[in-house]
């Protein structure tokens, strides 16, 4: 029989972000058992494959336990605080099968909380089952299993078997394993099955070989030694793992092109002094990267078709309507692209400001997730690092991105005659499926034309 003080825990959960991302690392605890908390409060901070966000506790009551240490991979799913909620709708017993069904507003007011989503989502499908309704009113493949027997065992209709619970990324493992669900025996909370239970199905089928057999060679194979004085390994993990998943499949999916074009800056250069002097700019961040931005923003105004991406399943080409701005930006956890939402309408003091806000936010380290989802297009500033150019792979699911090159002095013909002048290299790499050879050259002769002559962001914009 289950005790008041059991019923009264609750056990919170590494959520459910609802953008593909299956796992989160601790990276902080902010409580430890004892103490008090409070519907709200930030109980701990973790990296996700993207951005390191805090996660708050949806319930009051004590820290009970903490189910992992700092440092520590947790798949979404996975119960990662226990928190003893006292007494409350947590402490009443479950209704007996034979008492009278409950007014909708106590029964509303027993079922869970909902769970939060990590800073920066929209709220997420809650991957809790809903309690069934009394009185028999719920499907049958959302009553709990006793209650269905039952049913049954009462003259009840009988219903097809329940489908078996499995979060998205344990049903494509066990399609990959070739696993059947239903002959699995789950173990997870609630009757969810997990990635442990389906390795554990299809062990008998990956591995007629005895499991002795491997591990009687191993001391005859043993591992080179490592170094610790010479060599430093670090784990691939968090926003590292991700980028180097992301980068993989971009350069092997989409067909990259990359076009180059050196330019004449000097005027530009200028003008981002004379705004430094403009009141209306006044606090805000003001660099060549702000007009490169806007120049960008105009080519792809005057060529929209380059602001695209290629539905592969549905075998579309898929044109935006606006512009979701991706900045490339190096953090101490690896690189970003957080993007400026709805560049395109925003005007150059209101630029400005968003990628003052953007750089300041990345080097803190507290880009949100849904700061780097939807970009269209992005940039990246290579020139900060004293690099000519390079070849920028594309950002997932975009189909073009510039890189920007070093800006200094070079000896260049301007009117006629030798001088020094401020001279940078833009590269512009594509998806060739998309973005043909025309389109391409079209959009970063634009860029190099505005840049060249600063007063067409004006006169085509």
């Amino acid at each position: 029989m289950t005790t008041m003080t059991e019923a009264s825990v609750r056990e919170f959960k590494m959520p459910d972000v609802g953008e593909g991302l299956t796992e989160a690392e601790i990276l902080k605890w902010y409580v430890q058992p004892g103490d008090t908390v409070t519907d709200g409060q930030v109980v701990c901070e973790v990296e996700t494959a993207k951005a390191a966000v805090e996660l708050p506790i949806p319930y009051d009551g004590v820290v009970r336990e903490l189910h992992f240490p700092e440092g520590t991979t947790v798949d979404v799913g996975t119960s990662i605080i226990s928190v003893d909620v006292g007494g409350g709708a947590a402490q009443a017993p479950a209704p007996a099968a034979s008492e009278a069904p409950a007014a909708p507003a106590a029964e509303e007011a027993q079922a869970p909380a909902r769970q939060p989503v990590l800073v920066g989502y929209g709220v997420a499908a809650s991957a809790t089952r809903r309690r069934p309704r009394k009185g028999g009113q719920a499907p049958a493949a959302e009553a709990p299993a006793a209650v269905q027997a039952e049913l049954n065992g009462h003259g009840g209709p009988a219903a097809a078997p329940p489908r078996p619970l499995a979060k998205p990324p344990v049903r494509k493992l066990a399609k990959d394993l070739g696993v059947d669900l239903a002959t699995v025996v789950p173990t997870g909370p609630d009757g969810i099955i997990t990635r442990e239970d389906v390795h554990a199905a299809a062990a008998p089928q990956q591995a007629p070989e005895p499991v002795a057999q491997p591990r009687a060679e191993t001391p005859a194979a043993p591992v080179a030694p490592y170094d610790t004085a010479r060599e430093t390994r670090v784990p691939v993990k968090g926003v590292r793992k991700a980028t180097a998943a992301a980068m993989v499949g971009s350069a092997f999916t989409a067909p990259h092109v990359t076009e180059f074009v050196t330019v004449d800056v000097t005027r530009t250069m200028k003008l981002v002094e004379e705004l430094r002097q403009d009141k209306e700019f006044t606090g805000l961040r003001v660099n060549p990267l702000l007009l490169i931005a806007r120049a960008l923003l105009v080519a792809i105004k005057r060529n929209p078709d380059i602001n695209a991406s290629w539905d592969e399943a549905n075998q579309e080409i898929v044109v935006k309507h606006y512009v979701n701005l991706g900045i490339a930006a190096a953090t101490p956890r690896g690189l970003i692209v957080p993007n400026i939402k709805d560049a395109h309408a925003k005007t150059l003091p209101q630029l400005a400001q968003a990628l003052g806000e953007l750089v300041s936010t990345a080097r803190e380290g507290k880009t949100s997730p849904a700061a780097m989802q939807g970009g269209t297009v992005t940039i990246t500033n290579v020139g900060v690092f004293g690099v000519d150019t390079g070849t920028p792979i594309l950002n997932p699911g975009e189909s073009a991105i510039l890189a920007v090159g070093a800006i200094k002095p070079q000896p260049w013909v301007h009117k006629g005659k030798v001088k020094p002048r401020q001279v940078t290299t833009l590269a512009l790499s594509f998806d060739h499926r998309l973005v043909d050879g025309e389109l391409g050259s079209k959009v970063l002769a634009d860029v190099a034309a505005i840049l060249e002559q600063p007063k067409r962001l004006i006169t085509w914009a």
